[in-house]
């Protein structure tokens, strides 16, 4: 592997706005055919070094560079976007902002028909192209209408269609439920053995799920500099990680409660390919064995009651929620889980009063809320969008989360105190002088809870609260959450996220096709296989390890991870 693809050779970048480097010194070659991880926390420079490749720095976002980038032989600076964007081809985080066409074969073609391509060749290349990511049944749908993971086919499709040597993804997993993301990570290796020269560039958080297949290579960034360039072997048997804020996959952590050093020698990339001696499985069992004590939960009063409830949208016979029951009591943390599409944003947008149901009722604190207005509701309930886009509607970040408080006529001072708490918190406040428009999607999404949290709700729903969050920043909203729990809040959290639910939701709801299918804890739903395909989700990694010590009460395994790590985080 004498020619890379991509070199950088002591790169550097400075937006204009900005009077320090964004990227500082950067040295990476990149071979034809390599698979790379590209991580690091939220302003590491991960976003920027993307931008440099696909041409949208320097020539859309502008500032000054210094070094060399090279991309196939061509020097970056000099190339242009259009020329750039034949090489590397770039599937973003949201698909929404990509998609162009009013269904999914025309966005598909969308850059055929700029090129003048012939309608015949055009029909048999979206054709094939959509094939080859199992979307060829969807071209007539509008993009819009399809489920996260299939809007995220449509990209790809988009973008393979033009033969590029480069594949870079964006946060490919951020707004996929479990399986569609294991199903996205499958697809890259498949399109990858279709055409070994093509070279993959995934930048992504979520480390384990991207690890389900094997890389080639990972690249830690922070503070714009290369701190790793390593197997994933080596950098998981590293402090590296911890030291900037990753997230470590679970079944690691596990070992290290057992007591266990972590080396490159046992693999610890996969759980699958990882090697435990038949001494360390014992030492897993022995740790196991411990009993975590933790205080008995104590009963509260019912705060939220859903009876029988049932939705359709108008002009459809379809179903988007079917005879959906249950309860929540005051001080409850729960996760509401499943697939893409099961209806769970449908039944927050019910509790809060956006839309009325076709069927059933609500009670809060044992009113019925038939006759509560969306303003009544609020009064009790903060609801924090999955988008943030759709929520902002100020410049400025501060007059965004103090909006809440403005209209309620609450004293300036108390205002000011009250908002810059939240902003600290979420680590937002350095930016509170900023305006929206300046903030990356992840921080606009702190954003939206701080203009929530701030009101001091007595129930908070959350649609996707950590989507696009590094691991501190998702340390510290949860913790933020759980204090608020500890004090009285119910918080109920809808996502994609199996780290979280395990984590921070003693409680589960389990939904799939507008039915609720479970409602236990994350133990018990983490080791249900029939439960687990039935709601796209995807088996912990701890599941794995208890089969591979031996332990055969996987759930009981896994609800020990859980207190222990409960009480680690609480005490140290």
């Amino acid at each position: 592997m004498n020619n890379p693809v991509i070199t950088f050779k002591d790169y550097g970048f400075q937006y204009r706005s900005q009077t320090s480097p964004t990227l500082h010194h950067i040295n990476l070659d990149i071979q034809r055919g390599e698979k790379i991880l590209i991580i690091g926390p939220s302003g590491s420079g991960k976003s920027t070094l993307s931008n440099c490749l696909n041409g949208l720095i320097p020539f859309n976002y502008t500032g000054e560079v210094t070094g060399q980038l090279h991309v196939m032989d061509l020097a970056a600076k000099d190339a242009g976007i259009f020329e750039l964007s034949k090489i590397v081809g770039t599937v973003l985080q949201d698909p929404d902002g990509q998609f162009v066409g009013l269904t999914s074969g025309e966005d598909i073609a969308f850059s055929l028909e700029n090129d003048l391509v012939p309608q015949e060749e055009m029909h048999t290349r979206v054709l094939q192209a959509a094939k080859t990511v199992g979307i060829d049944q969807f071209l007539e749908v509008s993009p819009y209408d399809l489920s996260g993971g299939q809007k995220q086919r449509v990209s790809m499709a988009g973008v393979i269609i033009n033969d590029v040597e480069v594949l870079l993804f964006d946060e490919p997993l951020a707004n996929l439920d479990p399986a569609a993301g294991r199903q996205t990570i499958l697809l890259i290796e498949q399109l990858m053995a279709q055409n070994p020269d093509v070279t993959v560039i995934i930048i992504e958080h979520r480390l384990e799920e991207v690890l389900y297949r094997r890389v080639d290579r990972i690249v830690l960034i922070n503070d714009g500099q290369i701190l790793a360039d390593e197997p994933a072997d080596t950098l998981l048997s590293s402090t590296k990680l911890q030291e900037n804020g990753i997230r470590e996959p679970l079944y690691l952590t596990a070992l290290k409660y057992a007591g266990m050093a972590i080396t490159k020698e046992k693999h610890p990339a996969q759980i699958d390919t990882l090697s435990l001696s038949p001494d360390e499985q014992d030492k897993v069992r022995q740790w196991y064995e411990r009993k975590v004590i933790l205080p008995e939960p104590v009963e509260t009063e019912e705060l939220l009651k859903i009876e029988h409830l049932q939705f359709s949208y108008p002009d459809t016979s379809r179903k988007v929620l079917k005879d959906i029951s249950f309860k929540i009591h005051c001080g409850e943390m729960t996760a509401i889980v499943g697939t893409n599409g099961a209806g769970k944003s449908t039944l927050a947008k019910l509790i809060c009063g956006f839309e009325s149901p076709t069927g059933g009722r609500l009670f809060l604190k044992g009113q019925d809320m038939e006759d509560m207005t969306i303003t009544d509701r609020a009064e009790h309930i903060g609801y924090v969008m999955q988008n943030p886009n759709q929520m902002i509607s100020k410049t400025m970040i501060y007059d965004e989360v103090a909006m809440g408080l403005v209209s309620r006529g609450m004293d300036p001072d108390e205002i000011q105190k009250r908002v810059d708490k939240v902003l600290e918190i979420c680590g937002l406040k350095p930016f509170r002088k900023w305006p929206v428009s300046a903030l990356s999607f992840g921080q606009k999404k702190r954003v939206t809870i701080a203009s929530v949290l701030v009101m001091d709700p007595e129930i908070i729903i959350l649609d996707e609260p950590t989507a696009g969050q590094d691991f501190r920043h998702y340390n510290e909203i949860m913790e933020f959450l759980r204090t608020l729990n500890q004090r009285g809040i119910t918080v109920l959290m809808i996502t994609h996220d199996m780290h979280l639910m395990l984590e921070y939701a003693p409680r589960a709801l389990v939904f799939s096709q507008g039915e609720l299918l479970a409602d236990s804890t994350p133990a018990q739903i983490l080791t249900d296989q029939d439960l687990i395909k039935r709601a796209s989700l995807k088996e912990t990694s701890l599941f794995d390890l208890a089969g591979m010590c031996g332990i055969s009460e996987s759930a009981n395994f896994v609800q020990h991870f859980i207190d222990y790590d409960r009480e680690v985080r609480n005490h140290g």
